[in-house]
């Protein structure tokens, strides 16, 4: 019969990961938690579970629950323009089609909003074509894709660069990954005139007891941080001829101090009982151990699909049978045995993948060291939620 810890080693022990943590908890109890392999591929350290990992696009959920927090605050409302914080936004341009090249555009017929960013709407972003002229110069210039935070500028230099990229569609006219979440942090910080690790830590991290959640490791703790890999076409020169996988950070690499531009869509590093901790808030309506983080209508707004059936249908693989909620997919559709309707959380391009499912109390992490090869999901992450759903 199987169990976790085999789930995980059999992807261990074919070579494909060197090494992946996994839980699954109901409501107040841990019903299963393992650890398997090794935190690189030179096997130097067994991986445990408080070991350290880039969550990458997992980092998501987070960074729209302070945005949350904020509108509770009465700091900004949904409906609220975010050109007032966000000059840059205030004026955009659209290119005329998604098809059309970046200087053939109209001006935008509507302003960006706080509820077009959390529901990554705004027209900034990337779906399943990547080929379209208006996407390019996100990746070259803006430096999305693979998180490498060392090569992002700081947030005033690249808001004021993206204010020169035309949007890809009209503000609300259709959904678009990634790029929402990076303004949601910059407008975190310039609302409260805090750096976004700082509120992070003060209204989340330190409250629910995240120890080991932040943009960078400290030295202390590069002991407990995985080395980082890529595998197949993508993988380099520098492959290990052992097991074929490439490095592409290691714990002394761009994680090891803060960047320069702290990333809402992707650049927290985190544990396993870290992520649990903020999960099960969300399971408990925003309290945790008595004291509320947010309301139960701003969880319920976060963890509900926002988007139409056709807003949907253009997220392609991205959005395979999902929705969207603040910061995270939410499942609305049974197309696969671990598709629950109402299952909330998201993956990480570096590995990982964290979900609640409301109705039954249920959080799911699975953290690995591996670079996913795009949007479909890798063979690690659907054996695991084959195993947490029981199929």
């Amino acid at each position: 019969m199987a169990d976790l810890r085999r789930t995980l080693e059999t992807h261990v022990s074919n070579g494909s990961v060197p090494g992946a943590v996994g839980l699954v908890a109901h409501r107040d109890r841990v019903e299963e938690v393992a650890a398997v392999g090794s935190v690189d591929v030179e096997g130097s350290a067994p991986m445990a579970r408080d070991s350290i990992f880039r969550i990458a696009s997992i980092t998501k959920p987070v960074v729209a629950a302070a945005v949350m927090m904020l509108v509770e605050d009465g700091r900004i409302a949904l409906e609220d323009p975010v050109g007032q914080w966000l000059p840059e936004l205030a004026s955009p341009s659209v290119v005329r089609t998604p098809s059309s090249p970046v200087d053939d555009v109209v001006p935008a017929v509507r302003p960006i909003t706080v509820f077009h960013l959390l529901s990554s709407r705004a027209g900034y972003g990337f779906a399943s074509d990547f080929s379209l002229p208006a996407l390019a110069p996100l990746f070259s210039e803006l430096k999305q894709g693979p998180p490498q935070p060392q090569a992002v500028a700081e947030p005033d230099e690249w808001m004021a660069t993206l204010s020169r990229i035309p949007l890809l569609h009209q503000p609300g006219d259709g959904w678009l990954y990634n790029i929402c979440s990076d303004l949601q942090g910059v407008l975190i910080s310039r609302v409260t005139g805090t750096p976004l690790p700082d509120f992070l830590a003060e209204r989340i991290f330190e409250p629910l007891g995240m120890t080991d959640t932040a943009f960078s490791v400290p030295p202390g703790k590069l002991d407990r941080f995985t080395s980082y890999y890529a595998a197949g076409p993508e993988a380099g020169p520098e492959r290990d001829p052992i097991s074929g996988l490439e490095l592409l950070d290691a714990p002394d690499g761009q994680w090891s101090s803060p960047p320069p531009f702290p990333s809402g869509a992707g650049g927290l590093v985190s544990t396993l009982d870290d992520w649990l901790a903020f999960g099960r808030m969300l399971l408990a309506e925003g309290a945790a151990d008595g004291r509320r983080l947010l309301t139960p209508d701003s969880v319920r707004q976060m963890t509900t699909n926002q988007l139409t059936t056709s807003e949907r249908e253009s997220g392609g693989l991205f959005l395979e049978g999902m929705g969207w909620g603040f910061g995270g997919a939410v499942d609305v559709e049974t197309v696969e045995p671990w598709s629950v309707p109402g299952r909330y959380g998201w993956v990480g391009g570096t590995g990982t993948a964290a979900h609640i499912i409301p109705a039954t109390g249920t959080v799911t992490l699975m953290f690995s060291q591996l670079q996913m090869g795009g949007p479909s999901f890798p063979a690690l992450m659907r054996d695991f939620w084959r195993y947490a759903a029981g199929a």
